[in-house]
């Protein structure tokens, strides 16, 4: 590591924790990792401090119109409060013909969600807005869509961004006009079209994921992008033999050019056996830390607050449903110890526990996504 990257991981911990006195060179911050949790309040100390930024995490997942007409209850108010997180990247995926008129209604039936419970939440235009929203204990909504078949045209790329969408994936599992989704039997890479849709993004500053795209359009992605890309919320194929992951090709190279890959919280993305605990989230945390550096990796947890297995039984089972036999999913959906409203807090007491200092927990829970999205949204 060099004197310029030792410098940078420097800065970006004191800007991730909000305070200089965690900004220690990595030698010495790793040393007093629980130590300094203790004095500075502890876990809950830690995640009061940091910007905690959910990658993934939908406000709400309910297939019912009534999940985003309303107002949130008083307890669900006080859960968002209470969660401790900064921001939420609020995706859902849309796919075929008709899916820019359904994300034109997911955007406007979310934005008034937003807007009805402003007192919780505020839209994420930029990155000035996720500072705010941490100064103001308001939980800040990137609205994105996890596909990009809504893009009838480039130009419908500046049309979306100047209705509130910040980050598109290019791909869900399925092969598009763009390129090819990581269950597909074959995968043909980024297509020119699909080219031409990273450069638009680029240009109006929308954050380009590549989450669900096959390996192919997954490097062709990081190399047809100017900018640094994300894989929002993802895990290591190294770990864990699954066609959803991603492999230490694309890690080192979404890591080459800048990027972030956030870790989910997903049961059979994490283990294919069990026990599948919080535990085991942290080896693939460890995992891209020790292969591209702590700087390239944070948190896209693919749930809301409370996961998959609370989920209307009906709801559950058709979701279920849409998914390839590939997914291997199994009796539960979520995992131990990161399946509830506290499961940040229960992430940064198992990164403790493995020796990361208070610094480089914050770089984990939102200070390197706060990185990315100030360099592509300005």
């Amino acid at each position: 590591m060099t004197t310029a990257d030792l410098s940078r991981r420097r800065v970006l911990q004191a800007l991730a924790a909000g305070t200089l006195a965690t900004a220690l060179p990595p030698a010495i911050a790793g040393a007093t990792s629980a130590a300094g949790a203790a004095v500075d309040g502890g876990v809950d100390g830690l995640v009061e401090r940091a910007m905690v930024i959910d990658m993934l995490a939908p406000l709400k997942i309910d297939f019912r119109p009534e999940a985003y007409a309303g107002r949130l209850t008083e307890a669900q108010a006080a859960e968002f409060r209470a969660s401790g997180i900064t921001a939420m990247h609020h995706a859902i995926g849309f796919q075929g013909p008709g899916a820019h008129e359904k994300v034109l209604g997911y955007l406007a039936a979310w934005n008034g969600f937003i807007a009805r419970n402003s007192e919780v939440f505020c839209l994420a235009g930029d990155a000035a807005d996720l500072d705010r929203a941490k100064a103001q204990g308001r939980v800040a909504v990137i609205m994105g869509v996890q596909n990009a078949d809504h893009f009838r045209t480039a130009e419908d790329v500046k049309f979306f961004h100047q209705l509130g969408q910040r980050c598109a994936q290019l791909t869900y599992n399925s092969q598009n006009y763009l390129g090819t989704g990581g269950t597909e039997r074959v995968d043909s890479g980024l297509s020119d079209y699909g080219v031409q849709i990273v450069e638009t993004m680029n240009a109006v500053g929308m954050l380009v994921d590549v989450s669900h795209c096959g390996d192919r359009t997954t490097l062709d992605a990081i190399e047809a992008s100017s900018t640094p890309i994300a894989i929002t919320h993802s895990n290591c194929r190294a770990l864990n033999d699954h066609p959803r992951l991603k492999t230490d090709e694309a890690i080192r190279k979404l890591a080459a050019r800048g990027g972030v890959m956030g870790i989910t919280g997903v049961r059979n993305f994490v283990r294919d056996r069990e026990p599948t605990t919080v535990e085991h989230v942290v080896d693939h945390i460890d995992h891209v830390a020790r292969l591209v550096g702590v700087e390239h990796v944070g948190i896209g947890s693919d749930a809301d607050l409370h996961g998959y297995d609370d989920m209307p039984a009906d709801q559950l089972e058709m979701l279920r449903g849409l998914y390839k036999s590939s997914y291997a999913f199994r009796d539960r959906l979520d995992t131990d110890g990161f399946d509830a409203p506290d499961k940040f807090r229960n992430l940064v007491a198992a990164l403790a526990r493995r020796g990361y200092s208070d610094g480089d927990i914050a770089l984990v829970l939102g200070g390197n996504f706060r990185r990315l999205l100030g360099e592509i949204w300005g």
